[in-house]
């Protein structure tokens, strides 16, 4: 009975969106808004958020773009090796803290469907270069399923797709990437 009602009150909920909108950590994800204006809403990002916030990477996401960013939920940031969030998090980490955010960023607006087509010219695999210099292997896993392979041969599957923004997309992952 419980579980019915919180997917009515979602479906209605969903209904009264703009097109194009998605919900991502129980927040409304509107097309019309830049990265910031909606990543701060989602609950499923406070990490994420904190974290750019601590790098001073708010104004350039906030920016034109347009930018493809795959964004780790906080449990991908609680997968992480105990107190690793806190020491990044601390000033004198910054450096290493925005390599590894901009490690999650691509230039570009990438689409599922960019991505896909990429993968397939590829025959299964498209190499992203990532904003920190560093590369990104995209490859899938099984017919829709698009999985993520860093430097250093960590996965992260894309959890939530195409999250269109003003400036850019936003794909919800699973692990942290690491360059």
């Amino acid at each position: 009975m419980l579980l019915s009602a919180g997917i009515s009150t979602a479906a209605s909920a969903q209904a009264k969106m703009t097109p194009g909108t998605v919900m991502v950590g129980g927040a409304a994800m509107y097309p019309t808004k830049n990265i910031i204006e909606n990543a701060v809403n989602s609950k499923d990002h406070t990490t994420l958020v904190a974290a750019v916030k601590a790098a001073g990477l708010v104004e350039t996401l906030e920016g034109a773009g347009p930018f493809t960013v795959f964004a780790p939920t906080n449990e991908a940031f609680n997968k992480l090796p105990a107190g690793t969030v806190e020491t990044l998090l601390k000033p004198e980490n910054k450096a290493t803290l925005t390599k590894i955010l901009t490690y999650h960023v691509v230039a570009g607006r990438m689409t599922v469907a960019d991505l896909k087509k990429a993968i397939k010219a590829g025959k299964g695999k498209a190499t992203l270069k990532t904003v920190s210099g560093g590369t990104l292997t995209a490859m899938m896993k099984g017919p829709k399923t698009i999985e993520l392979k860093d430097e250093k041969g960590g996965i992260s599957t894309v959890t939530i797709a195409d999250v269109m923004q003003s400036n850019g997309v936003i794909h919800v992952i699973n692990t942290v990437l690491m360059p």
